[in-house]
């Protein structure tokens, strides 16, 4: 039984990169990100080529690489976390290191380390039929991205092949946190919801309450990728701290948001 859902609207979809600083640092980092609110924890398999992700995501998985980091570090941190945690854990990752570790062995083990799903960013729902029929055998949920630019033709696929949520980018281009959220992303939801009832969560760029507080108008919940390990990367030796912070900011900004609407 998944355990990806969403209490209170926005839910947090937390992104950490597993290995930065260390591993062991991960850990703490996710228990105090799930202690203070998020709902689903992505965590994040180094790679060596991240082309969807902007510069501070490309740093970090350069830091857990130097130290070789790998998406078998990435299971056994899933494991020691869920022993500690009822959060939502997906792997968010490339798909090179899942082909070299071995779809089924991966999904076996995703299992056991009790994982809830996995989102593969560079596999394109087209090309996810072994994928997804392994997944599906192993009761693990495919959350695939969904962007401004897909026809209405592709958005169906999409959402069909989703389970756990639907990720939607709120813009084309890399990761990165922005100064102002994309309109695009409001519309965008909207087409999703069209051929889903799963839960919308929209990521890219998602820095701050007022962001976050935005995303609760027209989503289920937000995935905030850059703004936490950009926090991990500025507070070396307090980063499960510095994230608990942004966590329970942006939360707490969300209801006053929220209190001063009505």
């Amino acid at each position: 039984m998944s355990r990806i859902r969403f209490q209170h609207k926005p839910g947090l979809v937390a992104y950490v990169t597993c290995g930065d600083p260390t591993i062991a640092t991960t850990r703490e980092i996710v228990l105090a990100a799930c202690r203070a609110g998020a709902d689903v924890i992505e965590l994040g398999v180094p790679f060596s080529d991240p082309v969807a992700d902007g510069p501070v995501i490309q740093r970090a998985s350069e830091r857990a690489l130097r130290h070789g980091t790998s998406l078998e570090d990435v299971l056994r941190l899933a494991r020691e976390v869920r022993r500690e945690s009822d959060a939502g854990l997906i792997v968010f990752s490339y798909l090179n290191p899942v082909l070299r570790f071995g779809l089924e062995k991966f999904c076996a083990e995703a299992v056991k380390a009790g994982v809830d799903g996995a989102l593969i960013t560079d596999l394109t729902v087209e090309e996810a039929g072994e994928y997804r029929r392994l997944m599906a055998a192993h009761k693990l949920d495919t959350i695939f991205l969904a962007a401004p630019t897909s026809t209405d033709q592709r958005l169906k696929a999409i959402a069909g092949a989703c389970q756990g949520f639907v990720y939607a980018v709120s813009r084309t281009g890399i990761t990165g946190a922005q100064k102002q959220l994309a309109e695009d992303a409001r519309e965008l939801v909207k087409r999703i919801r069209r051929f889903t009832k799963l839960p919308v969560a929209v990521g890219f760029g998602i820095s701050n309450a007022e962001q976050f507080a935005q995303v609760g108008q027209f989503a289920d919940a937000a995935a905030v990728g850059s703004a936490i390990v950009q926090a991990i990367e500025q507070n070396p030796g307090r980063e499960a701290r510095a994230v608990a912070d942004l966590i329970a900011k942006m939360k707490a900004g969300n209801r006053q948001h929220a209190g001063s609407t009505h």
